[in-house]
C-alpha cells in the first residue's frame, strides 16, 4: 500500500529519534543513516494501517536490522587497517540525541562509545534502549523477542562491563587494549562548552611546547593515546601507553614539519571544540576537518586521547562546520 503524507510525516518525525538510536548502536553516523532509511523502506512495504504502535514498530525494525550489522561489522574490523575508533559528532548534531540526564549524556560520550565494542550486540541494544532511551524492560522484551527478565540480566551484564571499563584499573595494565576505552582515572568528568575549550586550550599549550614536562603533568600515569586513520592516513596501529611515552608523541605530532603539511595537504587551524560531550581538538584545513582528538578527562587528569583522521568518519563532522559557526581557532597554520 502507497504511504500517505500523514505516514510519511509520522516517519519523519521518529527519524531524528530512530537515527540517534542507530549511531549508539553503530557508532557510525553514516550507517545509522543507512538504517534509518532501511526502516524507512520496509515502513513503506508494510500494512501501515494495521500496525497498532508505529513508534514501538519503526524501534523494533530499526534495532534489528543494528544488530545484524553489528554481528557482520565484528568480521569486518577484523580486516580493518589499525585501530577502529567510532566516528565523533561535534555537539549540536541532532544524531546524538537525548542529553536531559546524565546517564544520557554518558550514553553517547566518546569514551563510552569505545566501551561499547566491547558488548554482545544484545547487550548493546539493551543497554542504548534502556540508558539512553530509557525504554521499559517490557518494551526492551518486545523489541527483542525476550523475556523482561533476559532484558534485565542483559542489561544488568552490559552495565557492569561499562563500568569495569570506566573504572581505575587496579591491575594488568592501563590498556587492555586500546580501542576497547580501558583507562584509569575514575569516572568522566561533566564540562561544559566553555570548561571544555579551556581544557583545549591548556592542553594545546602543553602539546606545542616543545617539552613533555607539561604535557606529563596534564596527563594520568595510566594514559594511553590511540588513532583511527583507516588505512587512508597514517595511525599507529598500536596504543601509546603511559604519561612518558603518550607526551613523547604528542610532542613530536605537534612539532611543526613541511613534511607533514605535505602529507595533509597544508597547516590545519586547529579548534578548541567539544564533541560527544567532551573536550576535543578539532585539526581544519581549508575548511575540511582533517581530525578530531577527543580527550578523555577524569579528576585526575587526561587519561585518553582518541584521533579520528579517516576522512570517511570526518564527513559529517566537515558538513556541520561549514554549516556552524566554531569561532576562531586556537592556534592557525599550526603544523
Amino acid at each position: 500500500m502507497a504511504l500517505t503524507l500523514s505516514d510519511v510525516d509520522r516517519f519523519e518525525t521518529a527519524r531524528p529519534r530512530l537515527e540517534a538510536i542507530a549511531y549508539r548502536m553503530l557508532g557510525s553516523a553514516s550507517e545509522a543513516e543507512d538504517a534509518a532509511q532501511e526502516t524507512y523502506l520496509r515502513w513503506q512495504a508494510a500494512d501501515v494501517e494495521r500496525i497498532e504502535v508505529p513508534e514501538a514498530w519503526l524501534t523494533k525494525v530499526l534495532t534489528n536490522y543494528c544488530l545484524n550489522q553489528l554481528t557482520s561489522a565484528r568480521a569486518r574490523r577484523e580486516e580493518y587497517v589499525g585501530q577502529w575508533l567510532p566516528e565523533p559528532l561535534l555537539d549540536g548534531d541532532p544524531m546524538l540525541g537525548p542529553a536531559q540526564t546524565a546517564e544520557q549524556r554518558e550514553s553517547v560520550s566518546y569514551a563510552v562509545l569505545v566501551l561499547l565494542e566491547r558488548l554482545s550486540p544484545n547487550e548493546r541494544a539493551v543497554y542504548v534502549l534502556r540508558e539512553a532511551f530509557a525504554y521499559s524492560h517490557r518494551e526492551i522484551a518486545a523489541i527483542l523477542d525476550l523475556s523482561e527478565a533476559a532484558s534485565q540480566q542483559i542489561f544488568h551484564r552490559a552495565k557492569k562491563h561499562v563500568a569495569q571499563g570506566r573504572a581505575q584499573a587496579t591491575s594488568g595494565g592501563a590498556v587492555e587494549g586500546a580501542a576497547s576505552g580501558r583507562g584509569a582515572g575514575g569516572a568522566l568528568v561533566e564540562i561544559d562548552e566553555a570548561a571544555a575549550r579551556r581544557v583545549v586550550e591548556e592542553f594545546l599549550a602543553a602539546a606545542t611546547s616543545g617539552e613533555t614536562g607539561p604535557l606529563i603533568r596534564l596527563l594520568t600515569s595510566d594514559a594511553i593515546a590511540v588513532g583511527d586513520g583507516g588505512g587512508k592516513v597514517p595511525a599507529r596501529a598500536s596504543a601509546f601507553e603511559g604519561a612518558l611515552a603518550v607526551a613523547k608523541f604528542l610532542r613530536g605530532l605537534f612539532k611543526p614539519a613541511q613534511a607533514k603539511r605535505d602529507l595533509v595537504g597544508g597547516s590545519p587551524d586547529l579548534y578548541a571544540s567539544t564533541a560527544n560531550g567532551g573536550p576535543a581538538v578539532v585539526a581544519v584545513i581549508g575548511g575540511r576537518v582533517f581530525g578530531i582528538m577527543c580527550l578523555e578527562r577524569t579528576q585526575e587528569g587526561i587519561v585518553a586521547v582518541r584521533s579520528q583522521v579517516n576522512p570517511d568518519k570526518l564527513e559529517r563532522a566537515t558538513e556541520r562546520w561549514a554549516a556552524g559557526d566554531f569561532g576562531t581557532p586556537v592556534l592557525a597554520e599550526a603544523l
